[in-house]
């Protein structure tokens, strides 16, 4: 990962933001264009990276793995954003440890794999060795007087785990309304039992985009014809509404409302949520969430919408459950799908860099080429994640010109607005 600079200055901003840097931040926050992009300095100043990390990804929850990457006590994962590393490591009582993965001798990387199953946490360094909980219990050398190795444990995080996913957070006193966005996404989760499934694929693309480029290109399905095998089950007329219909996608259009019309009569049947909840910027934890039919058979992510995996996941009746669909601010969105999960998750690198992770689980008891072709299972959102590293780059070259300027988001691009919205809000919260 880029180092970045986050020691605080005497205000507790990071390095770089003196009084005058601070006020053209406030300014540029508070007179902000509503319904534009943002000036680009957000995309592009090193020193706007570095206040993102500590506003945004040092003080809110963010969502880090899935349970089907660390099934059992010892495993863990590192996660790395910014200039912070973490372990995620699943502990005896079934929840998580999150801890910093800086050795407190002299803070080298304590854990270097990005994943695996251990007992205790060995520094390759030096060999301090420290408990599950981050404990130092290990450190000696020939002649050392002993010290107070109580004093020397790793440093800890926040950690949760809610429907089967594993949430961190690095501020010492974690947004409380957390709590309330899990009750809402958790009754649409549950049914997927995602402790009841395990990783298929998984693929880590670097984007070389600002993270919030990435979320906004996540955000909206403007773009979404230069998605060809995402058309195939994903209607392309998703964000848009009656009024906003163009007339090329009329009859897309009428086919999308007559199989979500089959699928809440499925739902209602089976005691399923499926309505829209959406609060992307009126919570500090914003959220969407809804299930939405699929074209074509309306089961999965395939060409003609048939499932991709001959096991149904957790207790769900049916395959034709569309797809239960999730965005979480500041850096996550979910598929969630009779047949299969698929998690995203972007993690800033560099003001001009971000690393997109993307998970598919299945079944915990289906099996490669029986059940799955694992080619099958993944090609379409591989592709799509390819096409939507081009855009991304597109953009964050666009905002590198001198000759960039804010532009208007169209009426179908209201999401992208909300997440620009709740961004502006959290970092005037943080710069005061």
């Amino acid at each position: 990962m880029t180092a970045t600079n986050l020691a605080p200055t005497k205000k507790g901003f990071p390095a770089g933001f003196t009084e005058e840097k601070l006020d053209e931040t406030r300014i540029r926050l508070d007179t902000r264009r509503a319904g534009f992009s943002l000036e680009a300095p957000f995309y592009t100043d090193p020193n706007l990276f570095n206040l993102d990390m500590q506003a945004i990804f040092g003080r809110h929850w963010v969502f880090a793995c899935s349970v089907a990457e660390i099934p059992e006590p010892g495993d863990y994962v590192t996660v790395d954003y910014g200039p912070y590393s973490l372990i995620v490591l699943h502990n005896d009582d079934g929840g998580v440890n999150v801890l910093h993965n800086v050795c407190r001798h002299r803070g080298a990387r304590v854990l270097t794999d990005p994943q695996g199953t251990t007992g205790n946490l060995v520094c390759g360094y030096h060999s301090w060795t420290y408990s599950p909980e981050g404990d130092l219990i290990h450190a000696s050398a020939p002649g050392e007087m002993t010290f107070d190795k109580s004093c020397y444990a790793l440093k800890r995080a926040h950690g949760k785990i809610a429907a089967g996913l594993v949430f961190i957070c690095l501020a010492e006193e974690p947004p409380t309304d957390f709590h309330e966005t899990a009750k809402i996404f958790e009754p649409y989760i549950a049914p997927h039992e995602l402790e009841k499934t395990k990783v298929a694929f998984q693929q880590n693309i670097v984007e070389e985009g600002n993270w919030k480029l990435v979320m906004e290109n996540n955000r909206e399905c403007y773009h979404c014809d230069g998605h060809p095998e995402l058309a195939c089950s994903l209607f392309p007329t998703w964000g848009l509404t009656d009024e906003t219909i163009p007339p090329h996608l009329e009859d897309v259009w009428g086919r999308n409302q007559q199989a979500q019309a089959s699928l809440e009569y499925r739902c209602r049947r089976y005691g399923l949520p499926y309505e829209v909840v959406e609060e992307l910027d009126t919570r500090v934890g914003g959220i969407r969430i809804s299930r939405e039919s699929l074209d074509g058979a309306g089961e999965s992510f395939s060409a003609d919408g048939r499932r991709l995996s001959k096991k149904l996941l957790g207790d769900l009746p049916d395959f034709r459950l569309g797809r239960c669909s999730m965005h979480l601010q500041p850096n996550s969105w979910f598929h969630l799908l009779g047949d299969h999960v698929i998690t995203f998750a972007a993690f800033p690198i560099s003001a001009s860099k971000t690393l997109v992770r993307t998970t598919w689980l299945v079944a915990d008891d289906a099996v490669e080429g029986v059940d799955y072709d694992l080619e099958a299972l993944t090609h379409t959102w591989k592709q799509t994640n390819l096409q939507d590293k081009a855009f991304v780059e597109l953009c964050q070259q666009g905002a590198a010109s001198p000759f960039y300027e804010q532009g208007p988001y169209m009426k179908s691009e209201y999401q992208v607005e909300a997440f620009i919205n709740w961004y502006v809000q959290r970092m005037r919260e943080h710069v005061g």
